[in-house]
């Protein structure tokens, strides 16, 4: 059995993940984050952090609308699930058997169960796929059904290994239509979102919705500025790419899809779906399913699905023993969505990997700046932490702290290049909140936000 997540310590670990997640904002210069966990049967967690429009200086909202791109594919897999669940599909019928466009090519022969779980050989884009920067149009109908049977579309036998394909599941879009006798879109919409009710996903760009659309930027790995990236309709290959969302009803979704609830698929489907059938690299790693990426977070297996859209980066992950899901929707093309997404997972971990402390440790938590850099200290599970925000992982090195005194904690873990079995002293103000702490290493620190720098540092003679 998991370690259960009680009620404090998920508020704890939400408070600081809230903090963790401003800060990254700002110092991975990301234009916005936002972001949302489900946990004890709710949505415990939802907020956004920076810009929805740098140059029009609009703040980012929890209701703002992302292109979560990839996620695509798991709206695509429940939708053949349930189709599968009525009879109307079996996961071994060939792709042919539906879009009869393609009988007697490669691809035509290749099953759903190939086309879910990315195992089918099929290209990932075509050999022409430069609409993924805008130079051309997303394929139409026709376009992707001249890349089907296109002999240069079947790059590996069937069932030789894990090979990712938005074309594959382009032909799972086209499959839905010819069994439903409705759009890809009008389907999904009808079968899936509505049945949960959420107004913050659809399966493509919505004209009418334009203003509630987050601004997507470029990268700066090739750039010393950002710039806009327009938002345009994924057409056929909407299965693979075209949903959007927010992290909000992203989480929501995802809560569907743990075992007992039956709202979309019976625990039967969802276990197929969430049954790693093939590793998505050569040696040991992360697995795929039917549509869903599985790997591991903090040695825990997690379900979920990552999406890159021109300007947005995506990802959400799911533990379902624990019932947690997570949503981290970024608006950069550079965006770090995964990272930040595993944060609160790693530190959900943290918290219930020792009894709670007991005593009045509240107090002593916040950010703190000097010149050499930042240091949280942050209440996880009844203990006290040092860490640093500005890691990729908040829990790689965590210094636990132990109460010494009215006025001190002691740091009683960590690298002997550290303080450890040293104090770091507290100085409070008149209401109470620390006014300088003076670290283990004898260096004073300030709260954050009262910490700046003048415009030369100078020493003191």
């Amino acid at each position: 059995m998991p370690n259960p997540v009680d009620d404090r310590s998920l508020t704890e670990v939400l408070a600081y993940y809230d903090t963790w997640l401003a800060f990254n904002q700002r110092y991975q210069r990301v234009p916005g984050v936002q972001a949302a966990v489900y946990a004890g049967e709710r949505v415990a967690f939802s907020s956004a952090y920076g810009s929805a429009d740098v140059e029009g200086g609009v703040a980012l909202t929890t209701d703002h609308l992302f292109r979560i791109a990839s996620h695509s594919k798991t709206f695509t897999a429940t939708a053949v699930l349930q189709l599968v669940e009525q009879g109307r599909l079996r996961l071994d019928d060939k792709a042919s058997a539906h879009v009869t466009e393609i009988v007697g090519t490669p691809l035509g022969d290749r099953t759903l169960r190939d086309l879910l779980s990315h195992a089918g050989g099929v290209t990932r884009d075509s050999l022409e796929a430069d609409f993924w920067q805008l130079a051309t149009p997303f394929p139409d109908r026709e376009h992707l059904l001249a890349v089907l049977r296109a002999d240069t579309s079947a790059v590996l036998e069937d069932n030789d290994r894990f090979k990712y394909s938005n074309i594959g599941f382009g032909l799972l879009g086209l499959v839905i239509e010819a069994v439903t006798g409705t759009s890809y879109n009008e389907h999904v919409q009808t079968a899936v979102v509505n049945k949960l009710g959420l107004a913050g996903l659809g399966p493509e760009l919505d004209p009418a919705r334009s203003t509630e659309y987050a601004v997507g930027y470029s990268a700066y790995a090739y750039a010393d500025q950002r710039v806009p990236i327009e938002h345009v309709d994924t057409r056929a290959l909407a299965a693979a790419t075209g949903f959007y969302g927010t992290a909000h009803d992203l989480v929501s979704y995802w809560s569907a899809h743990l075992m007992g609830d039956e709202r979309l698929l019976s625990d039967a489907s969802k276990r197929q779906m969430q049954h790693g059938l093939w590793r998505t690299m050569e040696e040991d790693g992360p697995k795929y399913g039917l549509g869903l990426m599985i790997n591991q977070v903090a040695k825990r297996d997690v379900f979920g699905h990552g999406g890159g859209y021109p300007g947005h980066i995506t990802r959400s992950m799911v533990d379902a023993e624990r019932r947690i899901a997570v949503a981290v929707l970024t608006n950069a093309i550079d965006g770090p969505a995964a990272q930040l997404a595993e944060g609160v997972l790693k530190l959900i971990d943290l918290a219930v990997s020792k009894e709670r402390g007991e005593g009045d440790l509240a107090r002593f938590t916040g950010r703190f700046a000097n010149l050499w850099g930042v240091m949280d200290i942050a209440l996880l599970g009844g203990r006290l932490y040092q860490i640093d925000p500005t890691g990729a992982d908040p829990t790689a090195e965590p210094t636990e702290l132990s109460p010494s005194g009215d006025s001190a904690v002691r740091v009683t873990s960590g690298s002997g290049y550290g303080g450890f079995g040293e104090d770091l002293r507290f100085e409070f103000d008149a209401d109470g909140k620390v006014a300088e702490v003076r670290g283990a290493s004898g260096l004073v620190s300030r709260p954050i936000e009262q910490y700046s720098l003048p415009e030369k540092v100078t020493a003191v003679r």
